[in-house]
């Protein structure tokens, strides 16, 4: 008599409410409905069902994987990255985008153009759409850019921010993006305000709730459930080691999460796997190369990771399952950089040079998606 192995199976509204632990391994398959393509989550024995990551079993219409044929929804093997500031006049901004094939190392590739020409942009994206916003070009923006990350070209306008703002970070749980550390004045005094979209729908962003402190400059993470702000200036103290964390499916004021081995600003800049947040670069008073993590399920103090190949701060950062990335930056000359670094996230160690941008580059913001 042939063996019948049944997966557990429900809808979307069955899992979300049971909300159950599956076991290491077990499988928990979403059915197929008029808002999902048929998707499952492997559990680990410890994670609730909306705090693992889905994995995709039907191809859509034109024969592809929603999310890279297994990748987290909010990242992918292509790497995005607006370039920022200009190389030659610090006084504006730049359109450029780059992208590079995070599984092999080499020099980036020219995408496409932002609608705008600015810098200290944050951006954010899930495995189909890269969303660039705010930044400023001499006067503070709150315009929100968007491209498909699968085809190299000029972005399109997603809509507003809430916050008209520049030197902030955004993360995604792959439905929502979440930005925060906005400046928003000319004494580049930071905000606790929080801006969110659902990144699937173009449209102008909602409030989301406050931070735990009044930053700019902060660096940002996630996972399938939460979003981490961390480091930056905080108004009327100065470099802070600081680091929040929001539920991202759900609208609310942030929680203290712990804080990074030193205070810094700068946007010491996050990227993250399913379970690993890493923090790279910054500012302590001068450039660093110094890389933190933390467990993004487990609030606590981070960790010393090892070190970037240059000292600098703001790099562009992004991720996909495996690898962390760092491009350009603001080196310990004050001067544009076109350095590219990577590490493997799950491996503490020194980062390894990965390539170059395009351009010398500061001041720009990155995700990542799938290439097809």
């Amino acid at each position: 008599m042939a063996i019948q192995i049944k997966i557990r199976r429900d809808t979307k509204a069955e899992w979300d409410s049971a909300d159950p632990v599956l076991l290491a391994g077990e499988l928990g398959f979403e059915l197929k409905d008029s808002a999902t393509s048929g998707r499952f989550k492997i559990g680990n024995g410890s994670r609730e069902w909306s705090r693992l990551p889905f994995w995709y079993a039907y191809q859509d219409s034109a024969g592809n994987y929603p999310s890279a044929g297994g990748a987290a929804s909010w990242y992918g093997d292509r790497g995005l990255f607006h370039h920022g500031q200009n190389p030659t006049n610090y006084g504006a901004g730049v359109n450029n985008l780059d992208y590079v094939d995070i599984t092999t190392p080499g020099n980036a590739t020219d995408f496409g153009d932002l609608t705008q020409a600015r810098y200290y942009t944050g951006s954010t994206s899930n495995s189909t759409y890269g969303v660039v916003s705010g930044g400023t070009n001499g006067t503070r923006q709150n315009t929100i850019d968007y491209v498909t990350i699968a085809s190299p070209g000029n972005a399109t306008d997603f809509g507003d921010l809430v916050t008209s703002g520049n030197s902030h970070s955004g993360c995604s749980d792959g439905t929502y993006g979440v930005f925060s550390g906005f400046s928003t004045d000319a004494a580049a005094a930071g905000t606790n305000h929080i801006d969110y979209i659902t990144i699937a729908s173009p449209g102008n962003a909602s409030d989301f709730g406050d931070l735990t402190l009044q930053t700019n400059q902060t660096g940002a993470c996630a996972d399938a459930t939460y979003g981490l702000f961390a480091g930056g200036n905080q108004n009327g103290v100065g470099r802070t080691n600081t680091i929040g964390y929001v539920t991202i499916a759900t609208p609310s004021n942030a929680t203290d999460f712990g804080d990074l081995t030193a205070a810094r600003n700068g946007g010491p800049s996050g990227c993250s796997d399913t379970t690993r947040g890493v923090f790279g670069g910054g500012n302590d008073g001068s450039k660093v190369n110094n890389i933190d993590y933390v467990t993004i399920a487990s609030p606590s103090n981070a960790t010393d990771f090892g070190d970037l190949t240059v000292a600098r701060e703001f790099p562009s950062s992004f991720a996909n399952s495996t690898y962390g990335v760092w491009a350009g930056g603001r080196n310990a000359s004050n001067a544009a950089d076109s350095t590219i670094d990577y590490i493997t996230i799950q491996t503490t160690s020194n980062a390894t040079d990965f390539g170059d941008t395009t351009a010398i580059m500061r001041y720009g913001s990155g995700c990542s998606g799938s290439p097809s």
